[in-house]
């Protein structure tokens, strides 16, 4: 697949991203959650500042040896922890229960965008993303997830900081200290020292950790790459298998493998150095207030409750600064996430932006099936398929379209079902409340699930009777699964390639289409078994338009029509017949 490139996103794509959520129709239930878990933090630092008053009162307490106060404070600790272990444990189920009603909004969404304008189509043809599945199962899963934790974690922080500035601002008091004759005093010097050691570590661990967002970006990629290459031999067992293509599969997941080790190498090279100086840093944050506060204490300045307060308040500071530190790594994810979303999201809306320059109108005439003027197609690259086609078909009538491989037969089926927009031209169909239309590709599609909703597909099972069903599975030679209606399987792995599509013509019958579209329907078919569907299509769907794309020739007796592409180029002359477009010629088989 065709990899993007790292792209950085703006904070205006970050919050197009975010704010949808909490301006839908479900925002007084997020918005009611989100107050009550901002409370919950709230109520959590109020904690955490009740316990810093305690710290000074209990160790002081401890110093002076008074057992009663001692006794007093061992029994608010015990209060104050279970509040503050309550508060923690709703803050966390409450969060928990938002991330997930978040997420499955934004998966309704996302799945909704992705499957609607056939962007699933388009971005598979384009490869203009990759590994939308991973997007969607995972990276929204992480976006709401990190979003909420970084904010609730930057806005604790934050309260935190701008509750215990003031706490150890007071309790650190002044220091002075004489400097050329002059004596200077700091008031509330350890709230600079904070301020002082946070910044410092923070800039050290922002310039060791740079990397790591376009590192992660690029593990996620490699990882999602290296499990599609997995997938692809589960769903292409058989014909890997008659190959005999295990070795280079097996080099080809060798070479997707050694992407992810050397990326994540890389990662553990610039994990290890983020390592060492967090490390350093939160080791040497234990000692450091009580090494600056130590003089004062020893100057009878301030007694151990105090000096034990102000530890405590300097590491309510100094975490409350370094919540960039602590939170670089997830902070890297999270960007790497929101880049992949960002690219998902641009570019699902860029094919809803795309302009059609087909014209899909309504046929004038009642028993007109289909009618194309000026009609013109070309690959999304540009090159021109064909060009001023004017095409009619109508109600019963059995068309055949035959043609050089390349040339856009496929492709005209596509620009008829509305999922091809390159070209120009006009392609007039019945209304659509007025018609059922059934395309049966080459490759047939069969849902997971029983056979009777395979059978169905993409129509409800619940208007079809049993005897109906197994009246079809018969006609079309799968007696062996007429009492298989209500087994669940993955039916692509449990039916040979002429079963499919055996099947999907079984499934023509059964819906009773207005206009059916074969696109190589019967290649894995024997002649007399393609006959035979062919004969009970004409047979039991007289008034079905018919426009099957065909190489056999042995199938033309079974229409009354044959659109036939010819190449505009001499076929000796290789490398131009084959970019050449091709004219639409129409006639007449008569049988």
């Amino acid at each position: 697949m065709q990899q993007p490139l790292h792209r950085t996103t703006h904070w205006s794509e970050v919050w197009q991203l975010i704010k949808p959520y909490w301006v839908s129709e479900e925002k007084v239930s997020a918005w009611t959650r989100l107050i009550a878990i901002i409370a919950l933090t709230l109520a959590g630092v109020y904690i955490n500042v009740l316990f810093n008053e305690w710290n000074r009162v209990f160790y002081d307490a401890l110093q002076n040896r008074n057992y009663d106060v001692f006794k007093a404070q061992l029994i608010r600790f015990s209060y104050l922890a279970v509040i503050f272990i309550v508060i923690a444990i709703y803050r966390i189920y409450l969060t928990q229960g938002l991330q997930m009603l978040w997420r499955r909004w934004m998966t309704e969404k996302y799945m909704s965008k992705w499957l609607s304008h056939q962007a699933y189509y388009h971005t598979e043809i384009q490869q203009t993303i990759d590994n939308p599945d991973q997007r969607i199962s995972q990276d929204l899963n992480a976006l709401t997830n990190g979003t909420l934790s970084l904010s609730l974690g930057l806005l604790s922080s934050l309260v935190t900081l701008f509750s215990f500035v003031a706490i150890l601002w007071t309790v650190s008091g002044s220091i002075s200290f004489m400097l050329n004759d002059h004596q200077f005093v700091i008031p509330g010097y350890m709230v600079w020292f904070a301020l002082l050691y946070a910044g410092m570590g923070s800039i050290l661990i922002w310039w060791i950790g740079r990397p790591l967002v376009g590192l992660s970006f690029d593990q996620e990629r490699f990882e999602a790459n290296f499990r599609f290459g997995l997938i692809r031999i589960r769903d292409n067992a058989d014909p890997i298998a008659l190959y005999h293509g295990e070795q280079q599969e097996k080099n080809q997941l060798s070479g997707q493998f050694e992407n992810i080790r050397g990326n994540w190498w890389s990662i553990m090279r610039l994990t290890k150095r983020l390592n060492v100086a967090s490390t350093f840093y939160d080791q040497f944050a234990n000692i450091f207030p009580i090494l600056v506060a130590s003089p004062r204490y020893f100057s009878n300045a301030i007694q151990l409750g105090t000096l034990m307060q102000v530890a405590s308040a300097f590491g309510q500071v100094q975490g409350a600064l370094s919540w960039f530190i602590g939170a670089f790594t997830d902070l890297a994810s999270w960007k790497a996430c929101v880049n992949r979303l960002a690219g998902f999201n641009a570019a699902i809306t860029a094919i809803e932006q795309h302009p059609n320059n087909l014209s899909h109108t309504t046929c004038a005439d009642r028993d007109d099936s289909l009618v194309t003027r000026d009609l013109t197609l070309s690959l999304h690259q540009g090159r021109e398929l064909f060009s001023h086609a004017n095409l009619h078909a109508r109600r019963g009538d059995k068309i055949l379209i035959t043609g050089p491989s390349g040339c856009g037969k496929s492709t005209l089926l596509r620009a008829i079902a509305g999922v091809w927009p390159y070209g120009h031209g006009e392609i007039s169909q019945p209304p659509a409340d007025q018609r059922t239309v059934l395309f049966l590709p080459q490759r047939s599609y069969l849902p997971i699930g029983t056979l009777r909703d395979a059978l169905c597909y993409p129509q409800s099972s619940a208007g079809y009777s049993d005897e109906e069903l197994q009246q079809v599975l018969k006609a079309c030679r799968l007696h062996h699964l007429h009492q298989a209606l209500d087994i669940r399987a993955n039916w692509t792995h449990q039916l040979s390639p002429g079963e499919q599509q055996r099947l999907s013509f079984a499934r023509a019958l059964v819906i009773k289409p207005d206009v059916l579209y074969l696109d190589e329907a019967t290649s894995a078919l024997d002649e007399e078994t393609e006959q035979r569907v062919y004969q009970l299509i004409n047979q039991m769907l007289p008034d079905t338009t018919l426009i099957s794309v065909a190489h056999r020739s042995s199938v033309a007796p079974f229409h009354n029509i044959r659109w036939k592409f010819v190449k505009q180029a001499d076929a000796d002359q290789e490398e131009i017949y084959y970019s050449a477009p091709s004219v639409i010629e129409i006639s007449s088989l008569n049988h």
